[in-house]
C-alpha cells in the first residue's frame, strides 16, 4: 500500500466520484428508481427560494440551516449538480484530513493509506456525497476541529465547533470530551500541545477508574476548579458566540420557522416512518397522541448514560472517544437513517492504527454482524415499502437485532482498541523522564 501514493489515491477517488455523479444523472433520466437522494431535491428547492429572495422554509421538509441552502444557490445559476460536486469535494477533504491527522500522530505511511482507503472507497461514503447528501460537509468540519485542537489552535477549533453545531446539532455530544482535554498544562499560551505518537505495541492511556472519576465530578469544588479554566472559558465563549450569532441572524431573517425547523425539530423529532431505531414502532402506534414527559425521558436516558460512561472512560483518547460516542448516539437515537452512519465512518480510520483486531477473524466478525443485521432490516423494509406487506412487527424485531449488532460490534472494537492519549499529559511526561533516567 505504501507504494500507492496518497496523491494518486485522491485523484482516483475524485475521478470515481465524478463518474458516479454523471451516472446518477443518466439513471435519474432513464430509470424508475432515482440515484439522487430525495433530500438533495429538498436542498435545491430551498436554495432556489433563497435565490429569489424568499425563505428556504417555504419548501416543506427543509429542516436544515439556511447556510446549506445558501451554499447550493449555484444549483439554480450554473447547474443542478453543483451541490453534488461540493459534497464530493468535502468527501475528498475528509480523506485529506484523515491522512493529516494520522501523520501528525506518527502513523506510518502504509497504515495511513490503508486507513484513508476505508473512507474514500467505503460504499456508504462515496454514494452519500454523489447522491447529494450534505453529511460530508459536517464530517469535514468535525475533523477540522480535531486538527485545530492537535495544532493548539483553540480559537479556530471553537469557531468551527460553534458553526458545526449550528449546521448539524448532533456534534453537541463532543462538547464534554473537548472540555475535558483542554488541560491548561497541555494548552500553554503560544505553544503547540505535545502529541502522543503512534507506537506499535504500547498502551499509553491511563486506565479508566469510573467510581473515582464520578466521585470527583459530583464534588462541587472539583467541578468549579476543573471547569473554570482559561482554555475552557475561551472555547465555550467563542463556540457559544458563533452558535448564538448564527441563530440570532437567521431568526431575524426567517423568524420562528427557522428556529423550529432547523433546531427545535431535531431535539423533539418523533418520526412515524419506519427507520432503524427501536423506538420507531412505538412512535408509529402513538404518533397521533402527544408523548408525555416520562416517555421522552425514558428514550433519552439510555443515550445520556451511555454517553457519560464513554466520555469518562475515553476522553483523553479523543478520536476514539468521539467514534464510540457517535456509534452509541446513533444506535440509541429515536430516529436512525443510513446517512447517520457516515458520522462515525469518518472517525473510523482515525482509530484503526490503534486496533489489535485482525481482519481475518474478529474484524470480519464485527463487519459481518453489523452488515448482516442491516441487510436483515433492509429485507423487511423492502417488503413493507415496495411490496406493501404488513411486516411492521418483523421490522421492529429487526431494529432490535440491529441495536444488538451495533452494541456487539462496538464492544468488540473497544475490547480490541489499544488506548492512546491524544496529548502527552504532564504527569505522563514526568513518568517517562523518570523511566529514561532509570534506564541510564
Amino acid at each position: 500500500m505504501a507504494s500507492f501514493s496518497f496523491g494518486s489515491l485522491l485523484i482516483l477517488s475524485a475521478i470515481f466520484r465524478f463518474v458516479l455523479i454523471l451516472y446518477g444523472e443518466w439513471q435519474d433520466a432513464n430509470m424508475e428508481v432515482r440515484y439522487t437522494d430525495v433530500d438533495y431535491i429538498v436542498f435545491s428547492d430551498a436554495a432556489s427560494l433563497m435565490a429569489s429572495g424568499k425563505s428556504p422554509y417555504l419548501r416543506s421538509t427543509y429542516r436544515y440551516s439556511p447556510l446549506l441552502a445558501f451554499l447550493l444557490i449555484p444549483n439554480t445559476i450554473f447547474h443542478r449538480c453543483w451541490g453534488k460536486f461540493l459534497f464530493s469535494a468535502a468527501d475528498l477533504l475528509v480523506g485529506y484530513f484523515i491522512r493529516t491527522i494520522l501523520k501528525k500522530r506518527g502513523v506510518p505511511e502504509n497504515l495511513c493509506i490503508g486507513s484513508v482507503m476505508v473512507w474514500l472507497f467505503n460504499p456508504f461514503t462515496f454514494t452519500i456525497g454523489t447522491r447529494g447528501n450534505c453529511e460530508p460537509l459536517v464530517c469535514a468540519m468535525v475533523l477540522k476541529i480535531l486538527l485545530c485542537l492537535m495544532n493548539g489552535q483553540l480559537l479556530q477549533a471553537a469557531f468551527w465547533y460553534g458553526l458545526v453545531v449550528h449546521f448539524r446539532i448532533y456534534p453537541i455530544i463532543y462538547a464534554l470530551p473537548i472540555l475535558l482535554i483542554l488541560n491548561q498544562n497541555v494548552f500553554k499560551s503560544g505553544l503547540n500541545p505535545a502529541l502522543q505518537k503512534w507506537s506499535k505495541g504500547d498502551e499509553t492511556a491511563p486506565q479508566s477508574n469510573l467510581p473515582s472519576r464520578l466521585a470527583h465530578i459530583f464534588n462541587p469544588l472539583f467541578l468549579l476548579r476543573s471547569i473554570m479554566t482559561k482554555e475552557r472559558i475561551i472555547f465555550g465563549l467563542i463556540s457559544g458566540s458563533i452558535f448564538i450569532f448564527c441563530t440570532v441572524v437567521f431568526y431575524y431573517l426567517y423568524g420562528w420557522e427557522f428556529l423550529h425547523e432547523a433546531l427545535l425539530y431535531h431535539l423533539t423529532r418523533t418520526d412515524p416512518r419506519h427507520n432503524f431505531s427501536i423506538y420507531f414502532y412505538h412512535i408509529y402506534l402513538h404518533h397521533e397522541h402527544e408523548f408525555s414527559v416520562v416517555e421522552k425521558l425514558i428514550s433519552f436516558l439510555p443515550q445520556l448514560v451511555v454517553q457519560l460512561v464513554l466520555v469518562l472512560s475515553f476522553a483523553q483518547d479523543l478520536p476514539f472517544c468521539w467514534f464510540a460516542q457517535t456509534v452509541a448516539f446513533v444506535a440509541f437515537n429515536k430516529v436512525i437513517t443510513a446517512q447517520y452512519f457516515v458520522w462515525f465512518f469518518c472517525l473510523l480510520p482515525l482509530i484503526l492504527p490503534w486496533s489489535k483486531m485482525k481482519l481475518k477473524w474478529k474484524g470480519v466478525l464485527s463487519v459481518s454482524i453489523w452488515t448482516g443485521a442491516q441487510l436483515h432490516w433492509l429485507m423487511w423494509g423492502y417488503l413493507l415499502e415496495f411490496k406493501g406487506k404488513n411486516v411492521l412487527i418483523q421490522l421492529w424485531i429487526a431494529s432490535i437485532l440491529f441495536l444488538a449488532a451495533n452494541t456487539t460490534a462496538l464492544s468488540l472494537i473497544i475490547h480490541q482498541h489499544k488506548p492512546s492519549t491524544l496529548f502527552v499529559l504532564p504527569e505522563t511526561a514526568v513518568d517517562n523522564a523518570k523511566k529514561s533516567k532509570k534506564c541510564k
